[in-house]
C-alpha cells in the first residue's frame, strides 16, 4: 500500500533488532519448476514467453528450460573471487525480490537476508492484502447499489458479509503470495538466510536471530532494501485494538461502527471505501486544507464528490490529532483535534475506533551504518541517482546500495522492484538511471484513481521556470462505450503535456479500471515516446483502453516534430 501524507515530519525509525524474528522456511522444500506460480514478477527468468496461447515454446525449449532451473538449483553462479556472493540484498519484500531474481538472470551467485517473513510490507500487511479487502468492499458496495441493479434489469437480496470470512480471504491472499515469492527464489538457488542483517564494513555483513551466533558474509555488492513501517505521530497512543494503524486493520478483527482515520491519502482513502462499504460510519483528520492534498487538485475534487460526499463520511481538515487515547473501561476512543496553523485545541471526538494512516517510516535502524559512516535523513538513507549511498561526509560508499522505502525516494512496491533492477544492471556493468517520473500510482477506490508524472500544479511550475508552455487534455468515462455497459460512466482522464513538442508531462485517471489504464501513459513516458506518434496507436473496440485513445487524440501539438527517446529523471 502506497504512503500518505504523515502529520508528523520526524517520525521515529523503527529498531530493526526490536522485530521478531521469524524461523527460515523448510531448507528441504522442494519444487518442480514447472508447477510454479508467481506474483506477477520476473516470469521471463524461467523460460516463460508471451504468446495468444500463453504457453511454453516447443519441447526443446522445454529441455533447455530444465536444464537451466537444474542448474540454479544447483547454485546460483559462481561468486566473484575473494567473496561469498556477488550480491547480498538486506531485505525480501518486493524490491529485494525482484533483485534477487534479476540478479540470478544476470549469472550473480546471491543471496537475501530477511528477519521477518518473505514479502515485506507489501504481501504481508500492505498492497496484497489490502487488495483482497477492497475486492470484498467493491462487490459489497455494488449489490447494495439497488439503482445500479436495477439498471442490469437485475434482482438481488439484500447483501451481508461474515467478517472472519472477509479477514480470512485477505489472510489466505497473502500466504499464498508469500509462498510464490519464496518458491521463485529458491527455484533459482538464491539463497534465503534468515536473521537480522547489519552491515560490519565495505561489503561485509553479519546475519542472526537472537540469541544465536551471528553468521559473517562477504560480497561484492551489498543492497539495502529494509521498506518501512506505519509511521505514528507522537501523542497518539495505539493499542492495536481500538487505535490501530494499516497493520492491524488488515486483520479485519472488528468492524466499528463509528472510525476516524487520520489522514486521507492513498492508505486512508482505501480503508475508507473498505469500512463504509461494511457499514462503517467514517469521520477523516486531515492535516492540510483540503482532502487527499497528493493527488491532482482537479482529480482530488472529482474523486471528493463520488468518494465522499456521497458516502457516510465527514471529515476535519486543517487539523492535527495532538492526542488520541484508546477505549477503555466502556470509555469510547477520544481525539484531541488542534488548528494546524494555531495550535489552538479547536474538537474532541469520540468514537469507537481510530485508524492512523499517516504514512510510513523507513526501517532503517540497526542496520550498522555507522560503520561506514552513514547517517541517515529523517530516517531514509541518503542515495544519489543511480540508489548509491551516501556517507556523512558527501562521497559514495563503493558497493552499497538502496532501494524502496528506505530511501524515501518513492515509497511504492513497484518503485523498490524497478529501483532493485536498476542496481543489477548497475553491477553487471551498465550505466542505467530509473525515471522515476515514468512510474505510475494508483488508489485501489471504486471507482479507482491512478497517476503519472506532473500535477498540473507542478508542470506549471516547471514550465514557469523553463520557459515553455503546458496545454490540458480529458476525456470523459461517459463517452466510453465499454463504461456505459458496465453503467459506470463516472470518471474522467487529464492529460497534462507541453504543445510545442508533445512531450507527456502527466496523465491523471479517475474511474473504472483506472489502475489498470495508466500503464499506456507511463510506459509512453518511460520510453519517450510523444503524443504526435502515440496517437497512432490501435486500441481494441469496445475497450476502456478507449479513454486513453481518445485522451492523446484530443491533445492539440503544434509542431510535428519527431520523437527523441527521453532522457531519465533522476528524483
Amino acid at each position: 500500500m502506497q504512503s500518505s501524507i504523515s502529520l508528523s515530519l520526524s517520525p521515529s525509525p523503527i529498531t530493526r533488532s526490536d522485530r521478531t524474528a521469524v524461523d527460515s522456511f523448510a531448507a528441504n522444500y522442494s519444487i518442480r519448476p514447472r508447477s510454479l506460480r508467481f506474483c506477477g514478477l520476473r516470469r521471463e527468468v524461467l523460460g516463460f514467453k508471451s504468446s495468444s496461447s500463453t504457453q511454453l515454446v516447443a519441447s526443446s525449449t522445454r529441455q533447455h528450460l530444465k536444464k537451466k532451473v537444474s542448474a540454479s538449483l544447483s547454485g546460483n553462479g559462481t561468486p566473484s573471487k575473494g567473496f561469498d556472493y556477488d550480491l547480498v540484498i538486506i531485505g525480501a519484500g518486493v524490491g529485494g525480490h525482484g533483485a534477487a531474481l534479476h540478479a540470478v538472470e544476470k549469472g550473480l551467485k546471491t543471496a537475501i537476508i530477511e528477519g521477518d517473513v518473505v514479502g515485506g510490507t507489501c504481501v504481508n500487511r500492505g498492497c496484497v492484502p489490502s487488495k483482497a479487502l477492497l475486492a470484498v468492499s467493491g462487490r459489497m458496495r455494488e449489490l447494495q447499489n439497488e439503482h445500479h441493479m436495477k439498471a442490469f434489469g437485475l434482482q438481488v437480496a439484500a447483501a451481508g458479509y461474515d467478517r472472519q470470512g472477509v479477514a480470512d480471504h485477505a489472510n489466505n491472499l497473502a500466504s499464498k503470495i508469500r509462498s510464490n515469492l519464496t518458491n521463485s527464489m529458491k527455484a533459482l538457488g538464491v539463497d534465503i538466510l534468515t536473521g537480522v542483517g547489519t552491515i560490519l564494513g565495505p561489503q561485509k555483513v553479519k546475519f542472526g536471530k537472537v540469541g544465536f551466533t551471528d553468521n559473517v558474509i562477504t560480497a561484492k555488492d551489498i543492497i539495502i532494501a529494509t521498506g518501512s513501517v506505519p509511521s505514528v505521530p507522537k501523542g497518539i497512543e495505539v493499542d492495536g485494538k481500538t487505535v490501530i494503524t494499516s497493520d492491524h486493520a488488515l486483520k479485519l478483527e472488528f468492524v466499528p461502527d463509528w472510525i476516524a482515520i487520520v489522514g486521507s491519502g492513498y492508505i486512508g482513502l482505501e480503508f475508507s471505501d473498505v469500512y463504509t462499504a461494511l457499514g462503517s460510519e467514517v469521520t477523516f483528520v486531515e492535516a492540510l486544507d483540503q482532502l487527499m492534498p497528493g493527488f491532482d487538485p482537479e482529480i482530488g475534487k472529482l474523486a471528493q464528490r463520488v468518494l465522499i460526499n456521497p458516502r457516510k463520511i465527514d471529515y476535519h481538515t486543517g487539523v492535527f490529532a495532538s492526542k488520541i487515547t484508546p477505549a477503555k473501561d466502556g470509555k469510547p476512543v477520544t481525539i484531541e483535534l488542534i488548528d494546524a496553523k494555531t495550535k489552538e485545541l479547536k474538537d474532541t471526538l469520540e468514537v469507537d475506533a481510530a485508524l492512523i494512516a499517516t504514512g510510513r517510516a523507513p526501517f532503517t535502524k540497526g542496520l550498522g551504518l555507522e560503520n561506514i559512516n552513514v547517517e541517515t535523513q529523517r530516517g531514509f538513507v541518503p542515495v544519489d541517482e543511480c540508489m548509491r549511498v551516501i556517507d556523512a561526509n558527501g562521497n559514495l560508499v563503493p558497493h552499497l546500495y538502496c532501494i524502496g522505502d528506505a530511501n524515501g525516494k518513492m515509497m511504492l512496491a513497484h518503485a523498490a522492484s524497478a529501483q532493485g533492477i536498476s542496481v543489477v544492471e548497475q553491477v553487471c556493468g551498465k550505466d542505467h538511471v530509473l525515471n522515476h517520473l515514468s512510474i505510475p500510482a494508483a488508489c485501489f477506490t471504486h471507482p479507482e484513481i491512478s497517476m503519472v508524472g506532473l500535477t498540473e500544479p507542478q508542470a506549471r511550475e516547471k514550465a514557469e521556470k523553463e520557459g515553455f508552455e503546458v496545454s490540458i487534455a480529458k476525456t470523459s468515462f461517459k463517452a466510453n462505450t465499454k463504461a456505459l455497459a458496465e453503467n459506470e460512466g463516472e470518471g474522467l482522464a487529464k492529460l497534462i503535456y507541453r504543445p510545442d513538442n508533445g512531450e507527456i508531462l502527466g496523465v491523471h485517471i479517475f474511474g473504472l479500471h483506472a489502475a489498470d489504464l495508466i500503464h499506456e501513459a507511463s510506459n509512453a513516458i518511460a520510453m519517450g515516446t510523444h503524443i504526435q506518434d502515440i496517437k497512432f496507436a490501435v486500441h481494441a473496440h469496445p475497450t476502456l483502453s478507449e479513454v486513453l485513445d481518445e485522451l492523446f487524440k484530443a491533445a492539440k501539438v503544434k509542431a510535428n516534430v519527431s520523437s527523441q527517446v527521453g532522457k531519465p529523471v533522476a528524483v
